[in-house]
């Protein structure tokens, strides 16, 4: 069996408040794109085994494909350790980027394993939430409103098909990281149960014209990442590679989650394929070239 587990955007990420679990309160929209990691998964005699093309991928119990199979073996009613599976990822979905692949890969084994070891869709639900915020929007898929965590989720109408171009700057940011620098920054230490909403700064010219047609294609959301600002301070390539996308044409660009990728939204494919030769030579990293995947494509293609 082989499974596609998508890439996501946060085309919007508003941090509300401090929860008393810890947690912070979002509220984001997350959209699918196309870059995807690939699962393979083969039936054979013997333990559990994770095999992954990418050396820097742990592939112990702080994987959470692992732990998902681990999940869904229990709730199957069988005991003792999971075995006769092997899983072989293919890792294209970059680390540390906000594009969350290990929730991906880990949303693409609860589908598969359940299939597999008869687990049924509202227990592999449950498991999902158990396994990380981000995980129950990968069985969803396409435009998504997330709150909460970002796990309470509700399906905004899908858009047309959109073009996105994905900036990989030669350095990661991990997520915990990123949010400590948003406290440190933005309301300081003793904030729980605080409203942290931040005004948004005015924008002037095009980048004010795109962002409200940018409103119109997801509905009444202010499109802003309240996290972006405090990586960009530490990371000013951050902020350098989101105004060389609006300059390329881009109706929206941002950084994604908590970085370090900033994707720039564009109407036409032709659109986005000039847009890498107008962004400066000195910005370092990879650029890809991917698009918006819907509800229905993302629920087809995920499962082959």
């Amino acid at each position: 069996m082989r499974v596609r587990a998508f890439a996501k955007i946060n085309l919007s990420l508003r941090v509300l408040g401090m929860r008393r679990d810890g947690y912070h309160e979002v509220r984001t929209i997350f959209q699918s794109i196309a870059l995807h990691d690939t699962l393979i998964f083969r039936r054979r005699r013997g333990p559990f085994r994770l095999t992954c093309d990418d050396p820097r991928l742990p592939l112990d119990r702080t994987n959470l494909i692992v732990r998902a199979a681990e999940a869904v073996w229990r709730a199957s009613g069988r005991r003792g350790r999971a075995h006769d599976v092997t899983i072989d990822l293919a890792k294209r979905i970059p680390l540390e980027a906000g594009l969350v692949g290990g929730s991906s890969d880990a949303a693409a084994a609860l589908r598969a394993l359940g299939a597999m070891w008869c687990v049924d869709e509202a227990r592999i639900r449950t498991i999902a939430a158990t396994l990380g915020a981000d995980v129950p929007y990968f069985l969803e898929g396409g435009t998504v409103l997330g709150l909460e965590r970002g796990d309470l989720l509700f399906p905004l109408i899908d858009r047309p098909r959109a073009w996105v171009v994905l900036a990989l700057p030669n350095f990661g940011v991990s997520t915990r990281k990123a949010y400590e620098w948003f406290d440190s920054d933005v309301v300081g230490r003793d904030h729980v149960g605080a409203d942290l909403r931040v005004r948004p700064k005015r924008l002037v010219g095009r980048s004010q014209r795109r962002l409200r047609g940018a409103d119109t294609w997801v509905g009444p959301y202010n499109l802003i990442n309240d996290v972006q600002n405090p990586v960009a301070k530490r990371h000013p390539e951050i902020s350098r590679i989101v105004a060389a996308l609006f300059r390329a044409g881009a109706w929206h660009a941002a950084m994604t989650g908590s970085g370090s990728a900033v994707f720039g939204v564009f109407d036409s494919r032709d659109a986005a394929l000039r847009a890498p030769s107008r962004l400066p030579q000195t910005l370092s990293g990879r650029i890809l070239l991917s698009r918006t995947v819907a509800r229905a494509e993302y629920q087809r293609l995920a499962a082959k």
